[in-house]
């Protein structure tokens, strides 16, 4: 989740760097554009909090076409006593994908360089690139999902 939530930020970071700057700022509400530079540290941080650690990284991927990361993890401490034989030396692993899905619908004629007016999970949000102030757009969990896939 972190390494999508990460992800989600720089998609929100895009956004408001396009906005007003001439930049299809439209691409990064659908999603496109990320670079997921941060993903793999946030994925790290949020593992380390747990006592776990990443394993092979957080790895991009697309679910039904939205932008995504698979992250397993392992515990640094082990099972420990258990009625299963032979597992109190094992360590815990686990794996998720999450992905990041635009919750916004674009209407078919959007220009980016005119106002467009969105409705985001049947919230209005308009964005008039003319007058346009980073405070204007709402929090990032307004704009996009992000939730476990697998």
């Amino acid at each position: 989740m972190a390494a999508a939530q990460d992800s989600r930020d720089e998609l929100m970071t895009g956004l408001q760097n396009a906005v007003g700057q001439d930049g299809d700022w439209l691409k990064w509400l659908r999603g496109e554009g990320l670079k997921g530079a941060g993903a793999s540290a946030a994925a790290d941080r949020l593992a380390a909090d747990n006592d776990s650690t990443v394993q092979g990284g957080a790895v991009a991927t697309t679910v039904n076409g939205f932008p995504g990361y698979r992250v397993t993890i392992q515990t640094r401490y082990t099972v420990g006593k258990s009625i299963i034989p032979g597992t109190q030396a094992r360590h815990a692993r686990a794996e998720a994908v999450a992905v990041i899905q635009p919750r916004c619908t674009l209407p078919s004629d959007a220009d980016p360089k005119k106002s467009v007016h969105l409705v985001c999970d049947g919230r209005p949000v308009d964005i008039d690139p003319e007058h346009f102030l980073p405070d204007d757009l709402p929090d990032a969990s307004v704009l996009f999902s992000v939730h476990l896939a697998e």
